[in-house]
């Protein structure tokens, strides 16, 4: 989640850490290969919380932290997309938790089947990142579910992503995270647009946090 941890470097303030990945839509996984790949990226992440130099939690929390809520790893909520470009959307102000907002430009738009219905979520890039190497491949998936304010944070969770080769986007709705203001008022977060809502429970991912 790099992204937001540049967000905090450019505005004093982030949501999130440790960017990931998608293999290529063309490699062949395995079941098994796909659920270590989830349990790996969910040992990174707690191992993220725990140090106290990448962590959002406050000391308070950090010393007695033992690991994240997650759902168990589910391959279903691994999904192919089929990525519409849209090359003429014009650039917009994503509004935060904060005064602050993000430049933004609908990148594409990810059309899929989940849970057995028809989905599609716009996905963005930011205008601020494009010009950083690093970068400069990286889309930002954020989005709502029925989960919200029960299981999972009401404000919605984000996914990373990269810009793919062909037409087809693999989205891993188990490498959902949490904005990091959940964790700590001081951070300034993205706000999930309402068209980025799927009506459908997504049990996948990171779960809400309960700071008893």
């Amino acid at each position: 989640m790099k992204y937001a941890v540049l967000l905090s470097i450019v505005f004093l303030m982030s949501c999130g850490q440790g960017k990931k990945y998608h293999d290529d839509e063309e490699t062949v996984t395995s079941t098994s290969d796909l659920i270590a790949d989830i349990l790996e990226y969910q040992k990174e992440q707690n191992e993220s919380f725990k140090d106290p130099d990448s962590s959002p939690l406050p000391d308070k929390y950090r010393k007695d932290f033992d690991g994240l809520d997650f759902f168990e790893p589910d391959t279903t909520y691994i999904v192919k997309a089929r990525f519409e470009r849209t090359p003429d959307a014009e650039p917009f102000l994503m509004p935060t938790t904060t005064d602050r907002q993000t430049q933004e430009v609908v990148y594409g738009i990810a059309h899929f089947t989940l849970n057995g219905a028809e989905h599609q979520l716009e996905v963005y890039q930011s205008l601020g990142l494009m010009d950083d190497e690093e970068y400069e491949d990286y889309l930002f998936l954020p989005f709502l579910d029925n989960t919200n304010g029960e299981e999972t944070y009401g404000g919605g969770r984000y996914i990373d992503l990269t810009i793919p080769k062909g037409d087809t986007l693999v989205i891993d709705f188990n490498k959902a995270y949490n904005p990091y203001c959940v964790y700590n008022k001081k951070y300034s977060c993205p706000l999930v647009p309402r068209q980025n809502y799927l009506r459908t429970n997504v049990r996948a991912g990171v779960k809400n946090f309960n700071k008893d």
